[in-house]
């Protein structure tokens, strides 16, 4: 059983029909004891930084994910929950997130079209098991935020905006995409899959 983590503020629907159309059983819940009994955790996630952090905060669920780290369990945070994974964001304000990896998620910069919205293509910069029998194909991204990595060996995937933006992440047993694989036809389900297999 994969857990969708629900803590107000998430695309939880969508991941859970995508996670069950790949033959897996999903639990959508805020309850930490279901969601540490699972196989393998997703936190999904739409909105503002410091309203999902205080969510979890006044919830519990940010000690659960937590936990959920520390078990060795697989965990994927999709689009703000990939960057709630991060020290801090200076969304609307600087907030301190979950600091499960480091760095720290920031405003797209420029004379360019905010927010960063439609299909761009994955550069892959580490092997990791997300990445088997998985073309580096284009992805669907919606956001006005990215993330800054601190530890290079975090980053697993980029994509081209104006400059290089963080696109997957992942230490271990936690991973972070910045995408919606749900919404990103044939190579985001593939990656979806392949987490789910490694849970």
């Amino acid at each position: 059983m994969i857990a969708i983590v629900d803590y107000g503020m998430g695309n939880l629907h969508s991941v859970s029909k995508a996670v069950e159309r790949l033959g897996y059983e999903a639990l959508i819940s805020g309850d930490a004891q279901q969601i540490l009994s699972a196989r393998g955790v997703i936190l999904p996630g739409v909105g503002a930084f410091g309203d999902a952090m205080q969510h979890l905060r006044e919830t519990g669920l940010d000690h659960t994910m937590h936990q959920v780290a520390a078990s060795g369990k697989p965990l994927l945070g999709i689009c703000l929950g990939m960057q709630l994974l991060f020290e801090q964001s200076e969304e609307h304000g600087v907030h301190q997130g979950l600091g499960l990896l480091g760095g720290q998620v920031v405003r797209f910069r420029g004379s360019y079209k905010v927010p960063h919205m439609g299909w761009n293509r994955l550069h892959n910069t580490q092997n990791s098991p997300l990445f088997e029998n998985v073309e580096e194909g284009h992805v669907y991204f919606v956001h006005s935020y990215h993330a800054i990595v601190t530890d290079s060996t975090d980053l697993l995937a980029t994509t081209d905006y104006y400059q290089s933006v963080t696109a997957i992440v992942g230490r271990k047993n936690v991973f972070g995409m910045q995408f919606h694989p749900e919404k990103s036809g044939e190579t985001g389900l593939k990656l979806l899959a392949n987490f789910l297999k490694h849970c």
